[in-house]
């Protein structure tokens, strides 16, 4: 594991740097798995509506940023909620990614502990997201992460599995 990571909430003098690491896991991704929904590079304006629009956590290797998550409210009507538990609020988990260089040192399980702690300290009874029912899938990686697979789906042709993990009460 890496020493001195920290986690904290993005801001908008991190948009640069969210494209730029952002953009080598995709290009990465594209290149072990060949072209798929995870090739997309985002654009800074992308990434700066994500920052206004979203939570985006941040995990810091020093003064780099290393990877990053994004929280968003799940409403009604905007995330298809069929296949998770009924909850007043849930928080969707979009957009990890760690850096080549720091993958398997335990950034990915950091940032996925502060979405769980950032759930429970907005008052969400859980965490929902999806992953690609693919070798370049993370869903082995968020069963380790305590998540539980409760459905699956497709989306512009590519299968994908629910998961989601509940607040304890």
């Amino acid at each position: 594991m890496l020493a001195r990571i920290s986690i904290s909430p993005a801001s908008m003098s991190d948009a640069r740097e969210l494209v730029a690491l952002r953009s080598a896991v995709a290009r990465g991704m594209t290149g072990t798995f060949g072209e798929g929904h995870w090739s997309v590079c985002p654009s800074k304006a992308e990434v700066v509506r994500q920052l206004r629009a979203s939570h985006v956590l941040v995990a810091r290797h020093d003064s780099e940023i290393v990877g990053t998550v994004r929280l968003v409210r799940a409403l009604p009507g905007i995330f298809d909620s069929k296949s998770f538990t009924p909850v007043q609020s849930a928080l969707y988990v979009l957009g990890l990614a760690v850096a080549a260089k720091c993958r398997g040192q335990g950034v990915g399980r950091q940032l996925m502990e502060a979405a769980k702690e950032t759930a429970c300290s907005w008052g969400a009874q859980a965490l929902w997201l999806d992953a690609y029912d693919h070798e370049a899938g993370a869903g082995p990686f968020y069963l380790k992460c305590g998540f539980r697979s409760v459905g699956r789906t497709e989306y512009l042709e590519m299968p994908l599995i629910y998961f989601e993990w509940s607040v304890p009460r």
